[in-house]
């Protein structure tokens, strides 16, 4: 006996309602509502097979500790995401905008975990098997412990898992895969629900290392309700400007390990590569000798990076100057500007201000905030600076430079690349030795950095 009756699910929070609403009253998007239908199955339900074992309340003190088994991908970068390396039984989401490179990542990735002996079964429910074949042919990969599928029923799915018993799941993508038993189209919020749901169960009682591939919205937040991103172990950005070769892996969710670890790729036309030292790669092009450029250190997790910030400030032909930044938060920006204005005594209101990484990378560090300042007053002067100087403190609302963490690791990269000056706050010099060979001055003010720096 079957029921059925229609609600209205918001596609982007997974609200319910039913009636239809224009305004979602859980994250106030408008017109997000469809209608589904939902089926009533008055049997054991849909996840029979998966209740037919019953798990037992054990005694914490009773259960053993240790570490977790991990799988390692060969790939440096990506086990520095994850925490060293794929936990068995994980469910893991990837998420990146279209054409930016998750499913040759993972493709890649599937063929390395290949040399290490585990079977791996690539589902993909957006490319028949002919299309993965003509992918594989382009990045050299060929194994017999690769597995391929294009299948999109979840129930066709289960039986392919139990066929091939693989030790390394990917399914590309989660939006493309429908439960026959859910009345409604693949994508919406119940055949995301649900299919998660049932990845989730195979994950963890088979212990199966399964990575779920998600579309993107136009705001770069994975497609489907925020309850996705709750179910999985690890959440994943695959991230990166169309127009550079260059992509950043990162991680916004991690049971397993940090999420303050990013990997770097670099697209060629063999596959991804990864960047060993980002540092050297992002300052490979840097002009010596100009205004408004400066060379920052900044954390990456545990990964010391130096990139370039440039500055061009120039005389606006608009009532309001504009404030443009890429790279940087765009706040922090305006932010920078109002202190020089008020504490330096420059006069920007009628000056446009533009700040852009080099590089592609993305930076929300706020011991960048002297860097943006010496970049910003480099152009306004037009005096240069020094080439082969590193800047980096949090600059405070009254013009003072606040210390920051982890100050040897930022002098040492410094110092491995041939810089020979580190401009940095003056707190952050108690409890450390600096290298041989880099002189390294500590500053209390902003005016006191730009009395040194632009000297």
């Amino acid at each position: 006996m079957v029921k059925q009756k229609s609600k209205f699910c918001c596609q982007e929070c997974g609200y319910e309602s039913p009636k239809w609403l224009g305004k979602c009253p859980g994250c106030h998007s408008w017109n997000s509502f469809v209608e589904e239908v939902e089926t009533i199955v008055k049997t054991q339900g849909l996840h029979s097979s998966f209740l037919r074992t019953k798990e037992k309340a054990v005694p914490l003190i009773h259960i053993e500790s240790g570490r977790e088994k991990r799988i390692h991908t060969q790939h440096r970068e990506l086990d520095r995401v994850l925490g060293g390396g794929f936990v068995p039984g994980s469910l893991i989401l990837v998420g990146g905008d279209p054409g930016i490179g998750k499913s040759t990542l993972l493709l890649q990735t599937s063929f390395a975990l290949t040399g290490n002996g585990l079977k791996v079964l690539y589902i993909s429910g957006e490319e028949s098997v002919r299309q993965t074949k003509l992918r594989a042919d382009r990045l050299g990969i060929a194994s017999p412990l690769l597995y391929v599928l294009c299948e999109t029923n979840l129930e066709q799915i289960e039986e392919a898992i139990d066929e091939v018993k693989p030790d390394f799941l990917v399914m590309d993508s989660i939006q493309t895969v429908f439960h026959p038993a859910v009345a409604s189209a693949p994508g919406s919020v119940s055949q995301v629900r649900e299919c998660t749901g049932h990845f989730m169960r195979i994950a963890k009682m088979k212990g199966i290392a399964t990575v779920l591939v998600g579309h993107v919205t136009k705001e770069g937040a994975i497609a489907g309700p925020r309850l996705l991103e709750h179910m999985v172990d690890c959440v994943l950005y695959f991230e990166g400007e169309r127009h550079h070769s260059y992509r950043l892996l990162r991680a916004v969710k991690n049971r397993f390990g940090s999420t303050n670890e990013i990997g770097i790729f670099e697209m060629t036309e063999s596959g991804l590569k990864e960047v060993q030292n980002p540092s050297e790669l992002f300052l490979s092009e840097r002009p010596l000798g100009v205004s408004g450029s400066t060379v920052v250190a900044s954390m990456e997790g545990t990964r010391p990076v130096l990139v370039e910030l440039q500055a061009l400030v120039s005389q606006t032909n608009f009532p309001t100057p504009r404030r443009m930044a890429t790279g940087i938060d765009h706040n922090r920006l305006s932010l920078i500007v109002a202190v020089l204005e008020k504490r330096m005594g420059m006069f920007l209101q009628n000056q446009d201000t533009y700040l852009n990484v080099a590089g592609g990378v993305k930076l929300d560090e706020p011991a960048v905030d002297l860097g943006i300042a010496v970049s910003i007053a480099s152009s306004f002067k037009e005096i240069p600076t020094q080439p082969y100087d590193v800047v980096f403190g949090e600059v405070g609302l009254t013009g003072e430079v606040r210390g920051v963490s982890r100050i040897d690791q930022r002098v040492r990269e410094a110092h491995k690349l041939g810089f020979r000056r580190v401009i940095l706050p003056e707190k952050s010099l108690k409890g450390w030795t600096p290298p041989q060979g880099i002189e390294v001055i500590g500053v209390n003010t902003v005016a006191e950095a730009l009395s040194i720096i632009l000297a």
